[in-house]
């Protein structure tokens, strides 16, 4: 998966004219595993078909 990462990294980087750094290239690795790994999470949790997306959201 790492390979995989790094070049969606190199991909980005290139596509936004975006540098980063050798240094940076761990922290964004790491930041973009955790937000996968939440990504998947919300992916994989049911809904019921019935269910509707609120139309007016408060705090």
């Amino acid at each position: 998966m790492a390979d995989h990462l790094d070049d969606y990294i190199d991909a980005v980087a290139r596509a936004m004219a975006l540098p980063v750094e050798d240094a940076w290239r761990p922290a964004v690795r790491a930041n973009l595993e955790v937000s996968l790994r939440l990504a998947l999470l919300v992916d994989d949790f049911p809904l019921p078909d019935e269910a509707e997306s609120a139309a007016i959201y408060t705090a």
